[in-house]
């Protein structure tokens, strides 16, 4: 009896079993895909460890960058504090103020931070700071020659001052002497006498009758003297206190002040006693005390009153 087979071959089992089962050369793909993988994710694994050791390194060393920073940002600040301080004008000085300044504005604008840079701006601090303090040693220096000069000064000014305190005193004595030689040099008039006369020139008793008055006197001798021709004026004050005058009214100065003379006469002076008589013209006299007053040189020489009948 045949066997139906209703459409099933074994063959093509046999066949789809053997396509089932991987072939030699695909093994040896699978095996290299799976070798390449687990390399990529080691080196994945690799490269995630480094980049988060990078980035973590990053961001300890962006802090001590900013630390630096903010410490080198402090260290200016002080620098400029203390160029500030020195009260004292020079260019130098000034110039090493402004380069602070301009260093901590570009400190404050900085955007990009890096160990090169941070370098750059720690040299540039000391090359200030060296510079400051060497202009505190001079300044230091200075203070120090200041106070010495200031010292020196002070002697000085104390010699100087003694040496004018006895060049006053010299002065002084000078002067002292000099008033004295001056006082001893004077010509005193001396036996002061007053005649009423008449138009005869003589004498007479009663003043109101006299046409003309006449003043003698005696120019006493002084050695210290200057010898030479010399103006003698003549005030003679009436009983009512008026000073005998002519029309003229003629004055001389007197201690600053011009004062009006009844007459005037030169005179040869040569130190020795000189008898000497001033005429004054006039009527109308009274009698009464008359004061007579005596100048010469700018100096009082003689006065005196004498009662007239």
């Amino acid at each position: 009896m045949e066997e139906k087979n209703y459409g099933y071959d074994p063959s093509e089992e046999e066949e789809e079993a053997y396509y089932d089962e991987p072939r030699p050369q695909q093994q040896t793909a699978i095996r290299g895909y799976r070798i390449v993988i687990a390399l990529l994710s080691v080196i994945l694994v690799a490269i995630s460890m480094l980049y988060f050791s990078i980035h973590r390194q990053q961001m300890r060393d962006n802090v001590l960058l900013a630390a630096d920073r903010d410490s080198l940002q402090n260290d200016l600040a002080e620098l400029i504090v203390e160029y500030d301080g020195m009260k004292v004008k020079n260019d130098s000085i000034t110039a090493g103020l402004e380069r602070a300044n301009e260093m901590i504005e570009k400190l404050k604008r900085e955007r990009s931070w890096n160990y090169a840079k941070l370098k750059q701006y720690e040299k540039e601090l000391g090359t200030l700071r060296t510079a400051m303090h060497g202009y505190i040693r001079q300044i230091d220096s200075l203070n120090t020659l200041n106070k010495k000069l200031i010292t020196e000064n002070v002697s000085y000014r104390k010699e100087i001052s003694s040496a004018n305190l006895r060049a006053d005193m010299a002065e002084e004595r000078s002067a002292e002497l000099e008033n004295k030689v001056k006082a001893g040099s004077v010509v005193y008039a001396r036996d002061l006498q007053l005649f009423a006369l008449n138009q005869r020139g003589k004498t007479v008793t009663r003043i109101r009758n006299a046409a003309r008055l006449r003043v003698d006197f005696v120019l006493s001798a002084n050695q210290l003297a200057t010898p030479g021709n010399k103006a003698v004026y003549l005030r003679i004050t009436s009983p009512d206190g008026y000073v005998l005058t002519t029309d003229a009214m003629p004055t001389f100065e007197f201690e600053g002040e011009l004062l009006t003379y009844s007459a005037m006469r030169e005179v040869d002076y040569q130190n020795e006693d000189l008898e000497v008589g001033i005429y004054f013209n006039s009527t109308g006299f009274t009698a009464g005390t008359y004061r007579i007053e005596l100048y010469m040189e700018g100096r009082l020489i003689g006065s005196t009153e004498i009662a007239m009948r």
